[in-house]
């Protein structure tokens, strides 16, 4: 009748692990990065994020970071475009981004991957670009 192993339902602690992370992850797009203040509620002490052009360090120079991006594009909202995909304790996924700049309207699409222990992201890499 094939392998039990093969045939036993989901383990419920990996389940409950998905879905807080799922539910982080909502919180880090649809909170931290729309401007709500909860970077010290999302992301661990000693959290690093991962740009192409720097690094940043910790809830405070994270929430930095995202008020001077909000600054620059403002009206910024987003839109997951791939749902997260969950495997172990990273997350990833696809966003698009769009806000008003200087220059006129703007879209930005990006792919996330966080790291995340004890419920709070610890580490982040971003992949962004315009269009």
């Amino acid at each position: 009748m094939g392998n039990p192993q093969l045939m036993r339902p989901r383990d419920i602690s990996s389940y409950r692990t998905s879905v807080s992370q799922q539910m982080l992850y909502d919180r880090w797009i649809n909170e931290l990065w729309t401007g709500k203040r909860v970077a010290e509620e999302v992301v661990s002490a000693d959290f690093v994020g991962h740009w192409p052009t720097r690094d940043v360090h910790g809830p405070r120079q994270l929430q930095t970071m995202i008020d001077n991006t909000r600054g620059t594009l403002r009206d910024l909202m987003f839109v997951v475009d791939v749902d997260p995909i969950i495997d172990g304790n990273m997350v990833a996924a696809r966003w698009i981004g769009t806000g008003s700049a200087a220059a006129g309207p703007a879209r930005l699409t990006g792919n996330d991957i966080l790291r995340v222990a004890h419920g709070r992201v610890v580490e982040y890499w971003s992949g962004t670009s315009r269009g």
